[in-house]
């Protein structure tokens, strides 16, 4: 767990240098220099925006405004005049997502509730890759990046998305899209430094391979300083990451689009953890630890699509994924082979059916600290097998459709789950369009409910008085643990008024059963020396209840060159825990804000400058995951925060900008993890970028 670190960054930074030569000898002789816009979408209408084709809702082109779901996009603009410099950041832009920073280099996200560092009920994909851990059900959002501007789009489904996508896509599905090798010819090259941000680079190259196929290389490096403590002393959870890829797009005819791409990423993280120590003689109350955490790994996927009409198509996939973590708690090695294959055709003109087939294996080897954390079962292969089939029918050609389908899953922990869908889209009027659903998702168990134990809280004897024993407690994964389930019953509206302003409401009730807690399950007494109280809890499916809310966004343009995008979210949590310990409830509702507010405003310049202001607000936060009492009603959410870009462009290929983020006060916190002994809070903090094509 302790072994040498600092050489990691380097091996990769030789490996992408060499990629990059290599790729370079390939493109030899016709690398096109191109002139990228870099205004992007701005500029274009609202009709043109609401009729971006969006491929998540239906897994096939549709009109955005045509999605029977509560579907938002984030385009490569939107990214660009935010001035994120990661993916979670770019997140935040959602309604009805909740995005907050743990420390550097954690957030928490999560839809519409069930929020956390290892929230599990939210599915996300890049490029039809799943994100997805089967470690804990959730995403590890360190090791999510690319470069931003290869990003054509993120699209984000609020809602059940399980009939199509499979188990996990809960509350939620983040695909995140990005482009064609084609679109991406030329150089780009980025670099800054500011506060936080202590330095990042940028290198992407793309050039024709000849007259059918077009590719493209990249190459990223970033440091990022640590946070701050309540006292604004700095903390040690810098972070750095070194990354590279490729993307090879072959379209050999109009009907064939043949695609190879991978990554591959290596870096270490920094943070201070509790860590409690049970060794028999002299069991002690959790420590604050500073231990790094090394990150790497890569991944390559192959994608065939075939056009047979403009109504019908196949496509066929194929992945490979390697995750390895070497964190303080635990060392991880995770491999994933995936296969999928979809068909989409019409028939009696009224019916478009989509179908497919899936198979996913992984392999994952884990051990856990000595003393902390127990894996029962080090090594567990896991195969998933699916179908899916889902059909939208037109009742009356471009005013009501119905649209049912269900996903059909087999997996190693809850055996074979059926989760049906079914959606209803009418059009009163030109420009107004009102939907409803009724879906079935599961959340399926993980390593973490059956194979892990960790130790939870310590406490040495005489903690509570003279004479009195030590108290353990542990929270251990069990066999008897099955799946999560909701039915979520959701409703929408969506129309454009005239030329400059249009809105989007969704409203959900959420009905849960079989939600994870902790247990109260065994309460041993051991004489030791020392002795001990053995508190043993198991994961058990205890909570159920319901959510409620709505989400709602408008986008106005008052003039040609100004942009105003204002969301607001409401969410309202109702569960029941019946658990002997009967507190899982107010914890898990404790952790996600009742109201937020994000107001954006875009104004073009003249002189070819942009200015860029987001205000936004999150709720209080109430309760969090830590057994520590000082924290239990620590002041987190409740206030504004504003972040500032101001961009010039000199030159058509070069762009000038300075970023300011959460300007409105020196620190805040966002979020508190379990095994994190103080709050960390992110401070004000300011960067410089320059951005150039060639």
């Amino acid at each position: 767990m302790n072994k040498p670190r600092s050489g990691a960054p380097h091996r990769l930074r030789r490996r992408l240098a060499g990629l990059c030569l290599g790729l370079a000898g390939l493109c030899q002789g016709s690398l096109v220099a191109g002139m990228q816009d870099v205004t992007g979408l701005s500029e274009l209408s609202l009709e043109e925006l609401l009729n971006i084709q969006v491929t998540s809702v239906a897994r096939k082109p549709q009109a955005l405004s045509e999605s029977a779901a509560a579907v938002f996009v984030i385009t490569a603009d939107d990214i660009r005049r935010a001035g994120v410099t990661s993916i979670p950041e770019a997140l935040r832009l959602v309604p009805g997502l909740h995005v907050a920073r743990i420390d550097s280099s954690k957030w928490a996200i999560s839809a519409r509730g069930f929020n956390g560092q290892f929230a599990n009920k939210l599915l996300v994909l890049m490029d039809g890759r799943t994100l997805y851990n089967p470690l804990f059900s959730g995403v590890f959002w360190d090791t999510q990046d690319t470069v931003l501007d290869d990003i054509e789009r993120i699209e984000v489904i609020r809602g059940p998305g399980a009939s199509l996508w499979g188990s996990n896509a809960v509350n939620g599905i983040i695909n995140i899209i990005t482009k064609d090798a084609a679109e991406t010819q030329g150089g780009l090259a980025k670099a800054g430094t500011g506060t936080l941000e202590k330095g990042f680079a940028t290198l992407r190259y793309g050039a024709a391979l000849g007259e059918h196929a077009h590719a493209r290389v990249y190459a990223k490096y970033f440091e990022r300083s640590g946070f701050v403590d309540p006292q604004g002393e700095d903390t040690p959870d810098d972070w750095r990451m070194a990354r590279g890829g490729f993307r090879v797009d072959y379209v050999p005819s109009t009907q064939d689009h043949l695609t190879l791409q991978g990554d591959l990423y290596d870096g270490r993280a920094g943070q201070v953890i509790n860590l409690p120590v049970v060794p028999r003689a002299t069991p002690r109350q959790a420590m604050p630890t500073a231990e790094d955490a090394d990150l790497n790994g890569g991944n390559v996927l192959a994608r065939w699509a075939r056009t047979l009409s403009e109504t019908s198509g196949l496509e066929l996939q194929l992945y490979y994924d390697r995750v390895e973590r070497d964190e303080p708690l635990f060392h991880d090695t995770l491999d994933t082979l995936d296969v999928d294959f979809q068909h989409r055709f019409t028939f009696a003109e009224r019916h478009a059916v989509v179908w497919g087939l899936g198979y996913r294996y992984t392999h994952d080897d884990a051990s856990g600290r000595e003393g902390v954390l127990f894996v029962e079962r080090p090594t567990r292969d896991a195969h998933r097998y699916s179908g899916f089939v889902q059909d939208d029918v037109t009742l009356l050609p471009e005013r009501l459709r119905l649209t049912l389908g269900t996903k059909l899953e087999h997996n190693e922990y809850s055996g074979f789950e059926v989760q049906p869908n079914a959606r209803v889209l009418w059009k009163p009027a030109p420009h107004h369009t009102l939907w409803g659903a009724i879906s079935r998702a599961v959340r399926t168990p993980t390593r973490v409910e059956r194979d892990l134990t960790i130790v939870g809280h310590v406490l040495p004897p005489g903690a509570l008085g003279p004479g009195t024993p030590g108290v353990v407690t542990t929270v251990s994964g069990t066999e008897r643990f099955g799946a999560e389930s909701v039915v979520a019953y959701e409703l929408g509206y969506r129309m454009r008024l005239g030329e400059r302003i249009s809105f989007d409401l969704a409203a959900f009730y959420n009905d849960y059963a079989g939600l994870r807690v902790a247990a109260d399950r065994q309460r041993l007494f051991d004489p030791g020396p020392p002795p001990l109280i053995l508190n043993r809890t198991e994961m058990a499916n205890d909570m159920d209840g319901f959510s409620y809310g709505a989400e709602a966004y408008v986008d106005w343009r008052p003039l040609d060159r100004w942009r105003l995008q204002l969301a607001y979210t409401f969410l309202q949590m109702d569960l029941e825990d019946h658990s002997s310990a009967g507190l899982g409830d107010e914890l898990t509702e404790g952790m996600n804000p009742r109201h937020r507010v994000s107001l954006r405003s875009s104004m073009d310049l003249p002189r070819d400058v942009d200015l860029d202001l987001w205000l936004r607000y999150d709720g209080r936060l109430e309760r969090f995951a830590t057994t520590d009492p000082r924290f239990f009603d620590y002041p987190i959410g409740g206030t504004w925060e504003l972040d500032a870009r101001l961009a010039w462009r000199p030159r058509p290929n070069l762009e000038l900008s300075v970023v300011g983020q959460n300007l409105l006060h020196a620190q805040h916190p966002e979020f508190i993890a379990g095994v994190y002994p103080v709050p960390v809070e992110v401070p004000r903090s300011v960067y410089g970028q320059i951005r150039w094509t060639f």
